[in-house]
């Protein structure tokens, strides 16, 4: 595609982005649906334009105020994803000037907003829970998350399919905590391997790997993916599991269900049952109250621990957003938790970094059930060997400690984790 052509596409895709009325997966995604034609190159570089926007935002409006022409023009200049010899041949004088101006602008120069491109009902949160860890976090938010497989143990085994994967021309690492992780290089085309077709790897964070560890779900049991979703979390359970026992796998959208059944088919699982549910009080989980040996609530959020993949995310929600979100994170804790029988395990995790939507429900839930007792995150790793389970930790008020992962520290999506046993 010509050099203009293609910034002209950058402009469009980030003028539909920065309306924030969709995801901006979903925004791309359609995008490329709309415009078959483009090539992978030039996918790669509409997508990252887009998404470097959405990572600087406030920086790139500052600096577009400089600048001429319309406004989604600047913003993509300002953030295009590629050689700047190829952008520049798409600008005019005038452009080139100012975007050397722009490059030349040093960081410390700039105003604490601009730097850390965050909005301002997030930053102190941040800095009251980071300290000097805040600037390494914004830092790691900056850059693109790695990409992480989960090897399905009830198939393979993790080294044949990291050499099948190097066979492929795909360099790969052993993730360093999760057992069934690898960590690989760029963003091949995974789909149209063997081994992801045949269902020996899923694509998951390693974090989210982790919470199906944590549930620690045994042979035979009965056990409860309460916020399912796509069910990345559900197949590495049920891997766990050897597929035996019984696997619900509920949430309140079909949708989001019906994207698990394809994974589902390529798992070799039969022990999973997934079932839309109305809420949290649906008639099927009244059924099965008092029946279950673990439950795992992964519950709704303000998603801000995958700003990496969803840098769109820090615009799109609130703090209002946030008080909703965590009212209804009690309620979910609070009805998933009477499934539970005497001895039954229950975990409650986010993908949020935002203490009221993670320890705040878990202290609150330990306060008003005290037939639950609270577990040490690092002990129930330290049983799977999990090399530096104590620094994936934290210390809650009641003395037991939380999984509390960060991107700058852990190389995972922010995640939390509590877990309760319940009494007999």
């Amino acid at each position: 595609m010509h050099p203009k052509a293609l910034l002209d596409a950058c402009a469009e895709l980030v003028r539909l982005a920065l309306t924030f009325e969709h995801p901006a997966d979903a925004v791309v995604s359609r995008y490329f649906r709309d415009h078959r034609g483009l090539g992978p190159r030039e996918r790669n570089t509409l997508a990252e334009t887009a998404y470097t926007v959405l990572r600087k935002k406030l920086l790139f409006d500052h600096l577009a105020l400089s600048g001429s022409g319309p406004k989604e023009r600047r913003l993509a200049i300002l953030g295009f994803h590629g050689p700047r010899d190829f952008l520049k041949s798409a600008l005019t004088e005038q452009e080139r000037h100012w975007v050397d101006a722009c490059d030349a602008v040093k960081p410390a120069d700039l105003l604490e907003r601009h730097r850390h491109n965050l909005p301002d009902w997030l930053v102190q949160p941040l800095k009251d829970q980071l300290g000097d860890g805040f600037w390494p976090l914004v830092d790691s938010l900056s850059h693109n998350a790695p990409l992480d497989l989960r090897v399905n143990v009830l198939k393979e085994k993790r080294a044949e399919v990291q050499k099948e994967l190097a066979q492929a021309a795909i360099k790969s690492v052993v993730t360093p905590y999760s057992p069934w992780g690898l960590r690989i290089e760029g963003k091949p085309a995974l789909a149209k391997l063997p081994a992801f077709t045949r269902g020996a790897i899923e694509v998951q964070d390693e974090g989210s790997q982790l919470l199906a560890l944590l549930l620690d779900a045994k042979r035979g049991e009965m056990v409860v993916d309460f916020c399912a979703g796509a069910g990345g979390k559900t197949l590495a359970i049920g891997a766990a599991m050897r597929s035996t026992g019984r696997l619900y796998a509920f949430d309140v959208s079909a949708h989001r269900l019906d994207a698990l059944k394809p994974r589902l088919a390529r798992s070799g699982l039969s022990n999973v049952h997934p079932a839309a549910i109305a809420h949290e009080r649906d008639e099927r989980i009244k059924r099965l109250a008092g029946k279950i040996d673990r439950v795992l609530v992964d519950a709704p959020c303000s998603g801000l621990g995958t700003l990496r993949r969803n840098p769109d995310l820090k615009w799109r929600q609130s703090l209002k957003a946030v008080e909703e979100l965590t009212a209804k994170q009690a309620a979910i804790l609070d009805s998933a938790a009477r499934l539970l029988k005497p001895g039954g395990r229950l975990v409650y995790a986010t993908c949020s970094i935002l203490p009221q939507e993670n320890e705040a429900i878990a202290e609150a839930f330990s306060a008003a059930h005290p037939d639950f007792a609270p577990l040490d995150a690092r002990e129930a790793l330290q049983q799977f060997k999990v090399d530096g389970a104590p620094g994936l930790c934290s210390g809650g008020a009641s003395g037991h400690g939380y999984l509390r992962l960060w991107p700058h520290l852990h190389q995972t999506d922010g995640f939390f984790a509590a877990i309760w046993g319940k009494k007999g």
